[in-house]
């Protein structure tokens, strides 16, 4: 069973728009088989896609640091929760328990997750798809940024190809699966 790492918002002030994304991507990941590894916060998106694959019948592995569990921010009906000493050992648990990346609208929390995952990718420390989810166009003025970086000189154009961007979460499963299946074409047999 394959897992994705999602990162996302956790406050309840966000729009519908990006909750029943949200929501949809819980539902079709779970629905596909992949096991949803997040942020364990019980609010916000987070909740929402815990929510719903968790409805769909889904495995959802949380991984939350003690001083948010300690905030009541917690799912208590996960699959699984897993609690850490820090978010520096949250975002290193998520990643190792991610087949690949999903990152849906957040706030800097979100955009800390998700440039860590790519800068670990440009630098070579893992090949795992990156896949952005661009709800409504939220993420329109970061991917105009990476252009201007990758124009400007300070990326290079191979490495800007490590983010898939996705306008939908179907789209987004779809360039997920496809990429999970040329890696396990390409990998080594052992």
């Amino acid at each position: 069973m394959p897992s994705v790492c999602v990162f996302c918002g956790s406050l309840n002030s966000v729009s519908d728009l990006f909750l029943d994304a949200a929501r949809e991507t819980g539902r079709l990941f779970a629905a596909s088989g992949w096991t949803i590894v997040y942020g364990g916060a019980r609010n916000g998106m987070m909740g929402a896609l815990a929510d719903a694959a968790l409805a769909a019948g889904g495995r959802v592995v949380g991984v939350i640091p003690r001083a948010l569990v300690e905030r009541e921010v917690a799912h208590r009906g996960l699959t699984e929760l897993r609690v850490v000493a820090s978010l520096q050992e949250r975002k290193t648990l998520m990643a190792e328990l991610g087949d690949a990346f999903l990152t849906l609208p957040g706030g800097f929390g979100t955009l800390d997750e998700l440039f860590e995952v790519l800068t670990y990718s440009m630098l070579g420390y893992h090949d795992k798809a990156c896949v952005l989810v661009n709800t409504g166009g939220y993420y329109d003025h970061l991917l105009a940024f990476v252009g201007q970086a990758v124009a400007e000189g300070f990326v290079a154009p191979r490495l800007s190809r490590c983010l898939l961007v996705a306008a939908q979460p179907p789209q987004a499963l779809s360039l997920l699966e496809r990429s999970l299946a040329e890696t396990r074409r390409t990998a080594p047999k052992r």
